[in-house]
């Protein structure tokens, strides 16, 4: 192994950590919403989540009987043409997005006025089968690279902003939300036949008009500077407030990874969370609670849609028939930017299995979310069998033990590209890691080394290898100088990044 010593000090390497932060949008775009002059009536999609489970729930058929039979869409004949019809009694696909539409963003001179502005926040992939009364939940990363042909390789969220421009330009049969199916669709291999735009915060806000909801946080949550949240591990009950920090603090779970993906199974948990207790209300609680959420949503399906798929449900049973995922990926910097690259190979698995009927996962333990955040998943094997969600916070953040995103890292410049020492150690300070950023003893590494000074900063090692999308590890030979746990030579093979 060659000498990797640092020779002198790169201060002027390394930016500030916050100019490559990963933000949030539903914290920097907090105003009111944008009010739009649709009737209420046709926004109560999330009543389907509630009457997908909901069995034998005549008093949510006689509230929602009082809407109209459209849901908003209607007039978006681009999305009507996109959606693939599936047969009636047959398992059907349904998109889910959040869409940040805050009014600050439609007005704000950063972003301008138009619907080219918005990027999803949230993408949700749902799997219904009325005839095995069985729902499967995955979530696709927002940050999913992705080759959008002319418009180039994008995030996947990019998918409503670039069809929205291409329908203000004037194209036909295209729209922000039929752009979005399509790109689903392709993504993930499958036709979709219904989609769904929600305003998650809104959705959220219908905890204090029930109660509350009652969860198991396997861990801590504490993130005072983004979200405020601090709610403490175990079994309790949270207000609206407590639950939307829940669902958005991803900034928690930075030492244990990408917060995305702990924040989606948080945002799952919450949801069946919601309908669980919705379920065991009375029909005024019920209608209050369709009322609350009318304004936040907008679909193509209509009210018989609902009844049809509600009738089919009966008997649904969300403990052991309600599946969910994440689509598998890896984080990696390309270009100055934060991406997910999807892991190939098992995404096709899973997607075999859910389109099978099956879980997405093999084994429970393959949800690398489990004890650290959102619920325990139900697992469904070839052999038929089903075993219910584990909702319990047994091993907690000892669920991480393979990867440790703490300690101090060393980043040293081996590739002779100006600046990429910094940008590489703010990726990694990103993540939890203390790390400094300085030049190698010269600039003639062709592959980056990561190499772990004691046996005991292994899992650190391994933790860095995975925020940079890497597998190449070695132990200190006794060459490092320093007092790093870990040292990190970049080579030409990061020099694009």
């Amino acid at each position: 192994m060659p000498r990797f010593k640092a020779t002198k000090r790169d201060e002027g390497d390394r930016p500030s950590s916050s100019a490559y932060s990963r933000t949030d949008s539903a914290e920097r775009y907090s105003g009111a919403r944008k009010k739009r002059g649709r009737k209420r009536g046709l926004k109560v999609f999330l009543i389907t989540l509630v009457v997908i489970a909901a069995i034998g729930c005549t008093a949510a058929f006689a509230v929602m009987m009082r809407f109209s039979n459209s849901f908003g869409m209607a007039a978006d004949s681009a999305l009507h043409g996109t959606l693939t019809e599936a047969a009636s009694g047959d398992p059907f696909y349904m998109v889910l997005i959040g869409v940040d539409k805050d009014q600050a963003r439609v007005e704000g001179s950063e972003y301008g006025a138009s619907e080219s502005a918005y990027r999803t926040d949230t993408i949700l992939l749902a799997r219904v089968d009325p005839t095995e009364k069985q729902v499967t939940l995955v979530s696709i990363h927002r940050d999913t690279l992705i080759d959008f042909g002319s418009y180039g390789k994008q995030k996947i969220n990019a998918a409503y902003s670039i069809g929205a421009e291409r329908q203000e330009a004037g194209e036909q049969g295209v729209s922000g939300a039929s752009y979005t199916v399509e790109t689903i669709s392709k993504f993930a291999g499958v036709p979709i036949a219904h989609y769904a735009e929600i305003d998650f915060d809104q959705f959220i806000s219908v905890v204090d008009a029930i109660g509350g909801i009652e969860v198991n946080v396997p861990v801590d949550v504490y993130d005072p500077e983004y979200t405020g949240a601090d709610i403490k591990a175990g079994e309790q009950t949270l207000n609206g407030n407590d639950a939307l920090q829940l669902c958005r603090a991803r900034h928690a779970y930075d030492k244990y990874g990408d917060g995305d993906v702990y924040r989606a199974a948080n945002q799952r948990m919450v949801i069946g969370a919601i309908l669980k207790k919705v379920l065991a209300s009375d029909p005024v609680t019920i209608a209050s609670t369709v009322s609350t959420m009318a304004d936040s949503v907008q679909t193509d399906l209509s009210i018989g849609d609902i009844v049809s798929l509600a009738t089919q449900f009966q008997g649904f049973d969300m403990s052991t028939n309600m599946f969910s995922g994440m689509e598998p990926t890896n984080s990696k910097y390309v270009n100055d930017t934060w991406y997910e690259i999807c892991d190939t190979a098992n995404w096709r698995k899973m997607m075999t299995r859910v389109n099978q009927g099956l879980s997405p996962y093999e084994s429970e333990d393959e949800d690398i979310t489990r004890g650290v955040a959102g619920a325990g998943t139900a697992t469904k094997g070839a052999d038929g069998t089903t075993s219910a969600a584990d909702s319990s916070s047994d091993s907690s953040a000892e669920t991480s033990a393979e990867t440790d995103y703490s300690g101090t890292v060393e980043v040293l410049n081996g590739a002779g590209v100006e600046g990429l020492a910094g940008r590489v150690a703010a990726t990694l300070d990103n993540q939890g890691f203390d790390t400094t950023a300085a030049t190698a003893d010269s600039y003639d590494y062709s592959k980056t080394h990561i190499i772990y000074v004691g046996d005991a900063n292994k899992a650190k090692a391994q933790a860095v290898a995975d925020t940079l999308g890497l597998s190449n590890l070695a132990a200190d030979d006794g060459t490092y100088a320093g007092t790093a746990d870990v040292v990190v030579i970049l080579g030409s093979d990061m020099a694009n990044n």
